[in-house]
């Protein structure tokens, strides 16, 4: 089974405010695009992903995630991250009916692809599943079969949400890249212990020094 993922990706002049912190205003929009092409990048290459689709209004991101072989849907809406979610699983749908859908958070910059496809695969088993993230509040993947509604449920403890809505918590171990999204100066030093992409290493080095390993 191959999936389509819709992964939402704000402006990145508005992305990851809380990590003003550790980055200030004129590298955040850069980290978050090297977390974005960090996260496509792995998701198109594992077998179990067929297409990605980008929901994003932000010009620079769609380009560079296009050149990586990502579709790009300008996020019409404009209604947030369930609204953008919803409307990209639509446009794949229009298309592509019967393909299994995932949203996937764009900010996984230690994704590996074979995590993705155990956490896919495991969650073809249902008609809804879920990935709740590392803090186990959030949610960082969202995924149903074909004739499914997306219904979406993200924002404040999505992963209580997405549980009330029906979906199935999935409850794998061994796939820590796929729930470390990154929102704050803490969450980057926990994807940088799992190993980050290329790019989201480069940009790093900017704030911390060299990563290991790269």
């Amino acid at each position: 089974m191959q999936w389509t993922l819709v992964i939402p990706l704000k402006p990145l002049e508005r992305a990851k405010s809380r990590l003003s912190d550790t980055a200030g205003d004129g590298l955040r929009p850069g980290l978050a695009l090297a977390f974005a092409q960090d996260t496509v990048a792995a998701a198109l290459a594992s077998p179990a992903v067929g297409d990605v689709a980008v929901v994003t209004d932000d010009p620079l991101a769609a380009r560079e995630l296009a050149a990586l072989g990502a579709r790009i849907v300008p996020d019409e809406p404009q209604g947030g991250l369930n609204a953008a979610l919803a409307y990209g699983a639509a446009v794949v749908r229009a298309s592509h009916p019967e393909t299994p859908l995932a949203t996937l958070n764009a900010d996984l910059p230690a994704l590996r692809p074979h995590e993705l496809t155990r956490v896919l695969n495991a969650a073809a088993e249902f008609p809804r599943a879920f990935l709740p993230d590392a803090t186990g509040i959030g949610t960082t993947l969202l995924a149903i079969r074909a004739g499914q509604e997306l219904h979406p449920a993200f924002g404040m403890d999505s992963r209580s949400g997405h549980r009330a809505s029906g979906a199935v918590e999935l409850t794998l171990t061994g796939v820590d890249s796929v729930r470390q999204d990154v929102d704050t100066g803490e969450d980057l030093r926990a994807a940088l212990a799992l190993g980050v992409g290329p790019r989201t290493a480069t940009v790093t080095a900017q704030l911390l020094g060299p990563v290991p390993g790269h």
